[in-house]
């Protein structure tokens, strides 16, 4: 076992981090005993429903394009643990995470013994291991963190940062059992990451959204930014391998075209946000180097999310797991390919909104196969598979008992006509075991 692979396995020890406890003090506690690593560095922080792990990496890459030392933090991985700590755009050595998991052992018995004393339980998975990513960046150390929530916003185990930057991507229902019924609810918790004159930037959002972060922003004496009118994507177009944009930042700058390669108008959006979100980090009255902008983008990635893994039929995956992602990728499918034919691999884990990321998917879909994904969380192949017949009508619906399975008779349906391709979807879980997968038997391109 590796030295990352180790420290992963003492984390799943612990409470999963699809179970939160709405709580902060014992993560700031365990923080101060490791020596309050996250107050080492500036942080930009990153909240929202859809579009923050493609916003963090896009900010971050414009950060070491810039010449920073950069850190990420980013949840969940595809495939590889490291993923989730990314310096200078490459995922951290497992032996230095490894180094970093050492110095937490000592602040993580305190702290378990401490509350296990009050009633209360242990320091969970996601607790550690956002304190970890802290230690990990302290010690790099990085000039610079770009760190995304991972659940909500005012009691997130990564809102014991002290961010000078609060970025909010598009705000949703996801996660409703947890926090709250209605956007401006979730959004009353996501608007909690605002720190006293910290500056704010904000994507397009609902009106009762906007309406929560404008609040937060000015009781905390915070400088609001918002899309649309003090920043903007003027124009959008389809380019070969991706995107060409056009974008005015927050101090009025009128950028040169940026080619992004990306696929998706929302990718467009995402690189807009970030855009704005590193002129508030350096000052919006400094517009940004063209040969940052060229330099940051042209290394941008976004895995899992319309990543080709397969050309022998093509086979795409994309981590949309609820309606709003999924709408945002049929736009972006419809708009960037021309397939004949669309053959979806689906698997959904049961707390999401399944009827509805179905009903979003029907434009695009010719052909369904449905799966479990590898988690105790999944909704069962029978079950995905009666919700898809009443929200796909008319459209083939395939039941498989497992990934390799459904990929099998996907490919194989795919590879009996022409300009007929695969697009796995539903899942981060699911995009990263197709990933693993595909790589196994030799075929990715991943």
């Amino acid at each position: 076992m590796s030295g990352a692979e180790a420290v992963y396995a003492a984390l799943l020890e612990r409470v999963g981090e699809a179970h939160p406890r709405p709580r902060i003090d014992p993560v700031r506690r365990l923080a101060e005993l490791a020596g309050s690593p996250q107050l080492s560095f500036p942080v930009i922080q990153v909240a929202g429903t859809n579009g923050k792990t493609s916003t963090s990496r896009a900010i971050a890459s414009l950060m070491s394009a810039h010449g920073l030392r950069t850190g990420l933090f980013t949840s969940p991985h595809l495939v590889d643990f490291t993923e989730r700590f990314q310096l200078d755009g490459a995922p951290i050595d497992g032996a230095v995470l490894a180094a970093a998991w050492e110095e937490l052992h000592l602040p993580l018995e305190v702290v378990d013994a401490e509350l296990t004393a009050a009633g209360h339980g242990p320091i969970t998975f996601f607790e550690a291991l956002a304190v970890l990513a802290f230690v990990a960046f302290a010690d790099a150390p990085v000039d610079v963190a770009v760190i995304e929530v991972g659940m909500g916003g005012e009691w997130d185990a990564t809102n014991i940062v002290d961010a000078r930057v609060a970025v909010f991507t598009p705000i949703d229902l996801d996660h409703t059992a947890v926090l709250g019924p209605d956007v401006a609810t979730i959004s009353r918790t996501k608007a909690g990451i605002i720190k006293p004159g910290s500056v704010v930037v904000s994507a397009l959002q609902d009106p009762d959204a906007l309406a929560e972060i404008t609040d937060a922003a000015t009781r905390h004496d915070a400088a609001l930014a918002v899309q649309g009118r003090d920043f903007s994507l003027v124009d959008d177009r389809v380019a070969v391998g991706g995107r060409q944009i056009d974008v005015v930042g927050i101090g009025g700058h009128a950028y040169d075209p940026i080619f992004l390669p990306l696929f998706g108008h929302h990718q467009a959006e995402n690189a807009t946000l970030a855009i704005a979100a590193v002129e508030a980090f350096f000052g919006a009255d400094r517009p940004l180097p063209e040969e940052v902008l060229d330099a940051g983008f042209g290394a941008l990635t976004s895995p899992g999310r319309l990543q080709l893994i397969g050309t022998d039929p093509v086979i795409y995956v994309d981590a949309a797991h609820n309606p709003h992602g999924a709408a945002a990728l049929v736009a972006a499918v419809a708009e960037s390919f021309d397939f004949s034919e669309l053959a979806l691999v689906v698997g959904v884990l049961e707390e999401k909104d399944t009827s509805g990321l179905l009903a979003a998917l029907a434009p695009i879909a010719h052909r369904v196969t449905v799966t479990p994904v590898d988690s105790p969380r999944s909704t069962t192949s029978e079950e995905l598979k009666r919700i898809a017949e009443d929200e796909i009508p008319g459209t083939p619906i395939e039941l498989a008992d497992s990934l390799p399975e459904a990929l099998a008779e996907a490919r194989g349906w795919a590879m009996r006509a022409e300009g007929r391709a695969v697009l796995v979807v539903g899942s981060v879980l699911l995009a990263g075991e197709a990933i693993a997968f595909a790589r196994s038997e030799g075929w990715s391109v991943a």
